[in-house]
């Protein structure tokens, strides 16, 4: 069985590894190997930044893509028709059996359309979300993706329902709840990031006392009323609170083009390691980001999203994510409010690491179909 992987984001990458670790596993498994599976990585160059991309290869492992194809800074359609086109390309040299794209980026609808145009089967991993926000491009790509998809491998019940509820029921597609990849991940390098990362140490935080804070999307730093609220309302935290920020170069940009005074610690973008013990340690995780809102989760850390809707619905239900958009008194009263339940953080959302293993046996079923 051939696959070819099309990653272009960080996230991507986060999930990607994991899924390659299991068939990893499953070709080791295999003594004969037509049985087993060939994967070839494709990067669309979508994160060029070398902080936001090289470095997540070579800490998390992933072998190392097949293709390069160095697309970034251009517009959205502009990006993801070259990419299509140089996907393609490169289609046509392997026909694969399967293509398999994740999440929501230019990169993922991108590699949908041109396995679709090429007849080729194509797998969603994190299918079935929806923020109901259609001026997000992030929506629009994965409705796109969903729909021409032939395997959705959904990480929630709630994927599942979003998607019968649009009528998946009728098209010829398979829905499978796997479970979230992302939770894979993080069980399994959590397990060596203290070795791997001295970041905690180095800039001498103290557990359970700063505010990890990560904000990135456009529609808050491309918005200057949205941006400028947010960063007032970090500044006043500030005052109380440790605030640590990486700092996403699209923020970094605005922030220095709007000139706006920032009174909190922003560093440099980290690596994966460096994200896990800055999660492991914080008292609260303040983001803008999907991925992390669901790393908070796993690491027990309650979530301020910095947005007015989220894919992850469930976990605002059980009361440890709290919605506040850019409204500085919502995020100043999120911060402070009491603790959530620690017993809530134990309730089995995202499949507790089994859905890489489930994503591949969702594939062979397919197969032998």
């Amino acid at each position: 069985m051939d696959i070819l992987t099309v990653v272009g984001a960080r996230p991507q990458f986060i999930k990607a590894a994991a899924v390659s670790r299991c068939i990893a596993e499953y070709n080791a498994k295999k003594s004969d190997e037509s049985s087993r599976i060939n994967e070839i990585i494709l990067h669309t160059g979508q994160h060029f930044d070398k902080n936001m991309s090289d470095v997540f290869f070579k800490e998390l492992q992933i072998p190392k893509p097949v293709y390069n194809l160095n697309i970034d800074s251009m517009g959205h359609g502009a990006m993801t028709g070259r990419m299509m086109e140089k996907i393609e390309e490169i289609l046509s040299i392997h026909q694969p059996d399967f293509v398999m794209v994740y999440g929501d980026t230019n990169s993922t609808l991108a590699g949908a359309l041109a396995a679709r145009k090429n007849n080729i089967n194509l797998v969603h991993v994190e299918a079935g979300l929806r923020s109901r926000n259609m001026n997000m491009p992030e929506e629009v790509n994965r409705i796109l993706t969903d729909r021409v998809s032939d395997i959705l491998c959904c990480p929630t019940d709630n994927a599942i329902t979003n998607l019968k509820e649009e009528g998946y029921d009728h098209f010829p597609c398979s829905l499978v709840k796997t479970g979230d990849v992302m939770q894979d991940a993080a069980i399994y390098y959590s397990t060596f990031s203290v070795n791997k990362s001295s970041i905690v140490k180095e800039m001498k935080l103290n557990d359970d006392e700063f505010l990890l804070c990560t904000l990135h999307r456009a529609e808050n730093t491309d918005d200057i009323s949205r941006l400028e609220k947010i960063v007032y309302a970090l500044n006043i935290l500030s005052k109380c609170n440790e605030i640590v920020m990486p700092l996403h170069p699209r923020t970094q940009k605005q922030i220095n083009k709007l000139k706006l005074k920032v009174n909190f610690k922003t560093i440099d973008p980290v690596g994966y390691f460096d994200i896990i013990e800055l999660l492991k340690h914080a008292r609260i995780v303040m983001t803008d980001s999907g991925g992390l809102q669901k790393e908070a989760f796993f690491f027990k850390k309650r979530c301020v999203t910095l947005r007015d809707e989220t894919e992850w619905v469930e976990l605002v239900d059980l009361g440890v994510n709290t919605l506040v958009g850019s409204d500085p008194d919502a995020i100043i009263h999120a911060v402070n409010k009491p603790v959530a339940d620690e017993k809530k953080f134990d309730v089995n959302l995202y499949g507790n690491g089994m859905a890489s293993k489930n994503i591949i046996d969702a594939l062979c079923n397919y197969r032998s179909s």
